[in-house]
C-alpha cells in the first residue's frame, strides 16, 4: 500500500510540474522522469517478488513492466542530453507497460479496495493507455505537445496508484 501511494504521489507531483512548466519538460526535467520511471519499475518488481508464490499473469506482467521501467529510467538518467529522443520513443512504451500492469492487478483492487476504487482505477488506466497509444503512434505530435500529454499521462497513472495505495492502506488498517 505504501509503495503504491508514494509512487502515485511522486507521479502526481511530476505530472503537475509538467503541466505547469511544459517548456522545461524536455530539458530540465529529464532526470526527474528517469527517477520516476526507476521508482515505478522497482515498485513493479517488488510487487512481483511479493507475489512469487502465486502463478499467473499479474506477477509476470509486473516483472516485465518493472524491467522496462527500470531500463527507461536508467536510460533517461544516463543520457540526459538525448532526453527528447528517449522520451518521445521510450516513455510511451514505459507508460503503456505500466498502465497494462496496473490493469492486470485490478482483481486485487476490487478485492481489497472495493468497487468504487476498482472502477476509478479502471477508468484512469484506460485513459492512460489511450494517451500512451497517442504518444507512441505520433512521436511528432508527442514532441510538440509533450508537456501536456506527458503531464496528463502522469496524472492518470499517479492518480490510479495513489487511490489504490490509499484504499489498500485503509483496508489493511481496518483489519
Amino acid at each position: 500500500g505504501w509503495s503504491c501511494l508514494l509512487s502515485g504521489l511522486a507521479l502526481l507531483l511530476l505530472g503537475s510540474f509538467t503541466l505547469l512548466y511544459p517548456g522545461s519538460m524536455l530539458r530540465g526535467a529529464v532526470l526527474l522522469y528517469g527517477a520516476a520511471a526507476l521508482v515505478t519499475g522497482v515498485v513493479d518488481i517488488l510487487f512481483c517478488i511479493r507475489l512469487e508464490t502465486h502463478t499467473g499473469f499479474a506477477p509476470t506482467l509486473s516483472l516485465l513492466s518493472g524491467i522496462l521501467s527500470v531500463m527507461s529510467g536508467v536510460m533517461l538518467l544516463v543520457y540526459p542530453d538525448a532526453g527528447q529522443w528517449i522520451l518521445s520513443l521510450l516513455f510511451p512504451i514505459w507508460f503503456l507497460a505500466h498502465c497494462i500492469s496496473q490493469l492486470s492487478r485490478l482483481f486485487l483492487v476490487r478485492l481489497y479496495a472495493g468497487r468504487g476504487t476498482y472502477v476509478l482505477t479502471l477508468i484512469l488506466d484506460c485513459l492512460g493507455i489511450m494517451l500512451g497509444v497517442a504518444m507512441f503512434f505520433s512521436p511528432g505530435f508527442s514532441l510538440a505537445t509533450a508537456g501536456t500529454l506527458i503531464g496528463s499521462s502522469l496524472l492518470c497513472v499517479g492518480g490510479g496508484s495513489a487511490v489504490w495505495g490509499i484504499e489498500f492502506l485503509r483496508k489493511s488498517s481496518e483489519e
